[in-house]
């Protein structure tokens, strides 16, 4: 590792040597950075110092003729003479001095890839001046620029001056990916890309009045706002996003949307005092940008909203300016008059459920923000829904997932409500114990017209017995706290527990239904586990017949496939065979009758022998074309296309001559010996 690590700094410290002699850069730490942003890759540094466009050196100096083109063409031959003379000290040099060690090193590949460039010759190199473009932007005024990169910049300001009519001493250009640079930096020394945005800031040069407001009003129309807006009965956070065109109006109707409660019934907290018009605008209400944060909730009905009377200053009253909580000097947020039902008729509170919402869920809503405004924040989470649904969040997942359903049954009309609620229900252990294994689900049963709704639902859902032991129960037994486990066929209730218990009792009546329903969960978790690996079982038997009858059918097509090919191989052959005879029968009787030996004609006799050992023999007339030895050696299947006619010494190849030359003119008279060879 030690080696490694030395050879790895001594090629560094060659790679630095030879970036340093190419470059003319004489500042080790400028150099050692510009290399650390290539990865110390030689070639990518180089080209990021001089662009390629200006003659930047390559690699692989192999010839003159190749520094001739890593150069460009010169224009003058002292140019190609001293390209030259780089070339030829890029391969004569030895190892380049390391910057950090005077000890010497081998050469390395660097080294013999680039060469040295002396400020002499640099000139040559660097024909032409590197441009740099530049989009200076100024309020609401865009400036172009296109500069040499030998150019400073307080040269840049300078032509900003013309342009924009700014003094240059009061001009702050902004934007350099280096920071802040003085006006002698040259913009060489930065390494600018070749596009680049900047900015021009002018603090002591205060824009007009007229174009700095209407500049930021337009801009403030164009903002978005983001909204946090919290859903109080909900307990619930929304975060919208808004232009800042958008009026306070149309938020309310979207929020409205959201939350089910009409603008008329709306009540907010959070709004700055100049927003006191719906019509006014976001960008003109004075929120806060990038993000304001409001609350709504449900106004509650004018009978509720009146003025309290003198004996009744502990009721929480909703006024305009939303901002007075409920304040009371006793731990659970109600006096002892109240924690007995004790008080004026006039000191009542508002009900914790309507009379006739239009669905349970916005009931609900209602009654956790009542309970949370009279006993505090810190109570069961109640399921917000219909009593179906908390039905079927607590008893119909997985067996593992199920959970108890306590039913909280309230009556203002007792005396023990406030008791219960404020001691037992919203007692930190029982919260927490309710919230690990129960779903919690509430009702008000004050009014009678909530308590019918309640008693159609329980008839539904739980029977007819249920119904009549909660109608056994009379006013001053309430509230309630019914403990019902799902079962297989019906759901039983556990557990029914008074209002008049105590912490313990009430938690020890819980850890006793909790422990029944632990019992016949752990059944029901033995059995879906008993099921599901039946039915993984059976999954995986029938996954796996799929896949046979897959790999069957995948089978069975590729057989049908290939017989169907070999059918059609087999028809293609029989159609070139026929397609053959059919031409060799048509060169057979266009053959000239052979002729007899006694004719007084001049005949030539050849013996040509087949690939299969067999010879052919034939009289030709001395006169006869190639061609028609070309048809006879056809029509006894070896056609012209796959077969040369080749003589056997010397050696010629008949089937290039032309065809239309005779026997005589070929030299194959008066007798010949040949032989057929397939063409390759």
């Amino acid at each position: 590792m030690a080696s490694d690590s030395g050879e790895s700094n001594m090629d560094r410290e060659m790679i630095l040597a030879d970036f340093q002699a190419c470059t003319g850069i004489d500042n080790i730490a400028e150099a050692i950075t510009l290399l650390e942003l290539n990865n110390w890759d030689l070639v990518a540094a180089i080209n990021g110092v001089i662009p390629q466009e200006n003659g930047i050196l390559q690699s692989d100096f192999t010839s003159e003729a190749s520094q001739a083109t890593m150069f460009g063409p010169p224009s003058h031959p002292e140019a190609a003479d001293a390209a030259a003379a780089a070339a030829a000290a890029a391969r004569s040099a030895g190892p380049l001095p390391s910057s950090s060690s005077s000890s010497s090193s081998p050469p390395s590949s660097s080294t013999s890839a680039f060469c040295p460039i002396s400020p002499s010759t640099r000139h040559i190199v660097e024909r032409q001046p590197r441009m740099i473009n530049f989009r200076v932007e100024y309020r609401q005024r865009s400036v172009e620029l296109v500069l040499e990169e030998s150019r400073t910049v307080g040269e840049i300001k300078g032509i900003l001056q013309t342009e924009l009519g700014i003094p240059a001493s009061k001009m702050h250009l902004k934007g350099w990916k280096s920071g802040d640079v003085s006006d002698t930096t040259v913009l060489r020394s930065l390494h600018l890309p070749k596009n680049n945005s900047l900015y021009v800031l002018t603090p002591d040069i205060a824009p007009t009045a007229s174009t700095s407001k209407n500049s930021a009003l337009q801009d403030s129309l164009n903002q978005n706002f983001l909204l946090v807006i919290s859903h109080r009965e909900a307990q619930r956070d929304y975060s919208l996003n808004f232009p800042g065109s958008k009026t306070i109006q149309e938020v309310k109707r979207n929020i409205s949307d959201l939350t089910n409660i009409p603008v008329r019934h709306q009540q907010w907290e959070g709004w700055p005092a100049s927003a006191s018009d719906d019509s006014m605008t976001l960008a003109l209400s004075g929120i806060s940008y990038p993000c304001h944060h409001l609350s709504v909730c449900r106004r509650s009905s004018p009978a509720n909203a009146q003025e309290p009377t003198e004996e009744c200053t502990d009721v929480h009253m909703i006024s305009d300016s939303e901002g007075d909580d409920f304040e009371d000097a006793s731990e659970f947020g109600v006096d002892d008059s109240e924690m007995f039902g004790i008080g004026t008729t006039g000191c009542r509170k508002s009900p914790m459920m309507p009379e006739n919402s239009e669905n349970e869920a916005d009931a609900l809503l209602h009654f956790t923000a009542e309970f949370s405004s009279r006993y505090g924040e810190t109570h069961p989470m109640f399921y917000i829904g219909s009593l179906e649904a908390a039905s079927q969040e607590a008893f119909y997942g997985k067996a593992r997932d199920r959970k108890l359903l306590a039913i909280y049954l309230h009556n203002d009309d007792s005396v023990l409500s406030n008791v219960f609620c404020s001691q037992m229900m919203c007692a930190d252990s029982i919260v927490s114990y309710l919230s690990q294994n129960f779903i919690t689900w509430a009702w008000d049963v004050t009014k009678e017209a909530n308590k019918a709704r309640l008693l159609t639902m329980c008839t539904r859902h739980f029977g007819s017995v249920v119904t009549q032991t909660i109608r056994t129960y009379k006013t001053d037994q309430f509230p309630l706290l019914l403990i019902v486990m799902g079962k297989r066929t019906s759901n039983e209730v556990l557990n029914v527990i008074q209002g008049n218990t105590t912490v313990d009792e009430l938690m020890m009546r819980l850890m006793g239904a909790m422990e029944i329903f632990t019992a016949q969960q752990q059944e029901d978790i033995k059995d879906e586990d008993e099921r599901e690996a039946r039915e993984m079982v059976k999954r995986e038997q029938d996954e796996a017949y799929r896949l046979s009858l897959e790999a069957d059918r995948k089978k069975r097509e590729a057989q049908e496939r290939e017989e169907a090919e070999q059918v059609r191989l087999e028809q293609m052959r029989k159609e070139q065979e026929e397609e053959k005879e059919a031409i060799r029968l048509s060169l057979e009787q266009a053959l000239p009758p052979e002729p007899d030996e006694e004719s007084g004609e001049q005949i030539s006799k050849l013996r040509i022998r087949t690939p299969s050992g067999e010879f052919l023999e034939r009289r030709f007339l001395g006169s006869c074309r190639l061609q028609v030895l070309f048809d006879f050696v056809a029509s006894k299947g070896f056609p012209f296309e796959e077969f040369k006619i080749l003589t056997t010494f010397p050696r010629r190849n008949i089937t290039q001559l032309d065809p239309g030359s005779t026997l005589l003119e070929a030299k194959l008279f008066p007798q010949e010996t040949l032989f057929l060879e397939a063409k390759e």
